[in-house]
């Protein structure tokens, strides 16, 4: 079954790496791993050493909510929102920051004090970008 629709943002890793950042298929969204970026580069980046390991996670919530933002403008391309968001999967470099950000960020994202959303939450030892904190993919449904 071909797409019937893709999104891309147009920013320079996706032709770098081959892909695009949203295909519908039917009444089904299927969004990649989605990050913090303003369309040029990483906003509100964690500091790094010499190594490219995040010495503080203090960004997290930053990161997290621009993160749902660039989700949300994705999926207004195709006439959904967040409410239609079934599945996520949010992958993260610290949990606990993780944890301590995701409660609010996510009710303020979903507009629900329960968010009605299947979700997994991972801790990967490293992200596509320097300073990146957090990465969610999703899958959302199109209501007939």
């Amino acid at each position: 079954m071909a797409a019937e629709q893709v999104e891309s943002w147009g920013v320079p890793w996706e032709q770098a790496f081959g892909y695009v950042q949203a295909v519908r298929h039917g009444d089904t969204i299927h969004v990649a791993g989605q990050f913090s970026h303003d369309g040029e580069g990483l906003v509100a980046p964690a500091p790094v050493d010499e190594h490219g390991r995040v010495t503080d996670f203090g960004t997290m919530e930053e990161q997290m909510r621009t993160t749902y933002a660039n989700t949300a403008k994705l999926l207004a391309r195709f006439g959904a929102t967040m409410e239609d968001v079934v599945e996520e999967v949010v992958h993260v470099l610290d949990m606990d920051s993780a944890f301590a950000a995701a409660g609010p960020v996510r009710r303020t994202a979903f507009a629900t004090g329960t968010p009605q959303v299947a979700t997994t939450i991972l801790v990967t030892p490293r992200l596509a970008q320097p300073g990146q904190l957090v990465e969610i993919s999703c899958t959302a449904r199109l209501s007939a």
